[in-house]
């Protein structure tokens, strides 16, 4: 049958993994695992770094936001994907996915930025530690973060405002798993130019750019480390970035995966690796990463661990 023949009825088709009918209870036990995961594991650090005085640092700080950030964003699309998956059926009207690229964008538009907040941090941290209290304030920490934020409001309601110009009239099936801009806009029967233009000039300014400023600080970082001179002192510097270094790679390579490429080569049933990512094995990654890899979290969960065991056995002598 051909799409373009189509009258355009409001609703969208989201393909989503239909090209693999054999594997979908599979995939809504996965999903649904990674993301029952995804919150527990991100609930688990933010409580932590709430409760334990030890964790009230600039890093933790904005390790925090990440993890609330971990959460909102997969909340935006991993429940309609199981849902999908669930009934087979991918149906999304206009106004839903034009809301659901607006939470999306809201939600995953300050990672990347937050990541280079991050980055300088650890910078600060290490190539000037004397300073790092003054600098790293509780004021220049908040307006770092509060402009993460006004980047993800500004992106989601510009993007969001941009879709609603665009004209349907056709094809109504998204090859994807969820509502993104570029399979989008595929589908779109009038000019897109101006959308596209300012698509990658936002993927330029708040992907490229923190990516450079990521990887500028941790150059410095790098050559600070070298001219430390006892080992313990590199490994103990090294330690303190390590975990940011991991969860700033897998995130940057789902991300280029996904959009570094035309909008013609868009295809979310042959391409879906960089998209399932970000969107379900990233975000409960990062409290795994931290975990494993920064003693202080370790330590402050184990505390919380002992906390735990010595108050069920009160209750259970008490009772």
């Amino acid at each position: 049958m051909d799409q373009s023949n189509v009258t355009f009825d409001g609703k969208f088709i989201l393909l989503g993994f239909s090209h693999v009918p054999h594997l979908r209870f599979f995939l809504i036990y996965i999903l649904l695992v990674l993301y029952i995961c995804t919150l527990l594991g991100n609930s688990l650090i933010i409580q932590l770094i709430i409760n334990d005085p030890h964790l009230h640092t600039p890093m933790y700080f904005f390790l925090a936001n990440l993890s609330v950030l971990d959460i909102l964003s997969p909340s935006v699309t991993v429940p309609k994907m199981i849902w999908d998956l669930f009934n087979g059926e991918g149906v999304i009207s206009l106004h839903c996915c034009i809301t659901q690229q607006f939470f999306f964008l809201l939600f995953l538009g300050p990672e990347p930025c937050l990541l280079s907040v991050m980055a300088f941090d650890r910078y600060v941290a290490i190539c000037n530690p004397l300073h790092y209290t003054n600098i790293m304030s509780y004021k220049l920490c908040s307006r770092l973060l509060g402009g993460t934020w006004l980047l993800g409001i500004f992106y989601s309601v510009f993007f969001t405002g941009l879709t609603f110009t665009i004209d349907f009239c056709g094809p109504n099936h998204i090859d994807h798993i969820y509502c993104d801009f570029l399979p989008l806009f595929q589908l779109a029967c009038s000019d897109i130019s101006l959308n596209l233009s300012f698509i990658y000039l936002a993927a330029f300014l708040n992907g490229v750019c923190n990516f450079t400023i990521i990887l500028s600080s941790y150059g410095r970082i790098v050559l600070a480390i070298i001219r430390i001179k006892t080992k313990e002192g590199r490994i103990k510097a090294f330690s303190t970035c390590s975990s940011h270094v991991i969860v700033f790679s897998v995130f940057y390579f789902s991300i280029f995966n996904n959009y570094l490429h035309p909008i013609s080569s868009s295809s979310g049933s042959k391409d879906m690796i960089g998209p399932v990512i970000y969107t379900s094995v990233t975000p409960v990654l990062n409290p795994i990463i931290y975990s494993f890899r920064n003693n202080d979290v370790k330590r402050g969960l184990k505390k919380q661990f002992f906390i735990l065991i010595s108050t069920g056995n009160t209750v259970n002598y008490i009772g």
